[in-house]
C-alpha cells in the first residue's frame, strides 16, 4: 500500500484533510455512500469552509465550541467598541473643560519667560566677547 505523506500533498488538499477532521459526520457519509471524496472536495473548494451546509457534518461538540467562540468574539468586539466610545467621551469632556483664555494667558507668560532667557543668553555672550578668556599656550623652557 503506497501512502503519501502530508508534506507531498498540495496545500489545498492538506487544508481539506484538516476540514474533514473537524467534520467527522462527513467521513461517515462518504463511507456509507461509497461515492468517494471528489464531490465533497469540489463542493468545499466552491463553497468554502464557512458555508452553512457543512454544519450538518460537525460533531455537536465542535458546533458548540464554534458557537461559543463566535459569541466570545462578538462580546470582545462590543467591549472594545464601548471602550473606544468611553475614551472619545473623556477626550471631548476634557476639551469642553479647557478654558481658551487661560490657555492663551499661559502661552503669553511662557513667551515672556523665553524672551527673558534669550536676553540673558545675549548678555552672557556680550560679556564673554568683552573679556575673552586667556588661553594658556604651552611654554617651553630650554636650558642653555
Amino acid at each position: 500500500m503506497n501512502v503519501m505523506s502530508d508534506t507531498n500533498l498540495h496545500p489545498s488538499i492538506q487544508e481539506f484533510r484538516q476540514f474533514v477532521q473537524q467534520h467527522p459526520k462527513l467521513i461517515q457519509e462518504v463511507r456509507q455512500n461509497q461515492a468517494g471524496w471528489q464531490p465533497y472536495y469540489e463542493k468545499w473548494v466552491l463553497l468554502g469552509e464557512e458555508d452553512p451546509s457543512w454544519q450538518a457534518y460537525k460533531n455537536e461538540e465542535n458546533a458548540k465550541a464554534e458557537t461559543e467562540e463566535k459569541a466570545e468574539a462578538e462580546q470582545t468586539e462590543k467591549e472594545s467598541e464601548e471602550t473606544g466610545k468611553e475614551m472619545f467621551n473623556k477626550v471631548m469632556g476634557m476639551a469642553n473643560q479647557l478654558d481658551l483664555q487661560k490657555l492663551q494667558g499661559h502661552i503669553h507668560h511662557l513667551n515672556g519667560a523665553l524672551e527673558n532667557i534669550k536676553q540673558l543668553i545675549g548678555q552672557y555672550q556680550g560679556v564673554k566677547q568683552q573679556f575673552p578668556s586667556k588661553k594658556k599656550t604651552p611654554t617651553f623652557f630650554h636650558k642653555d
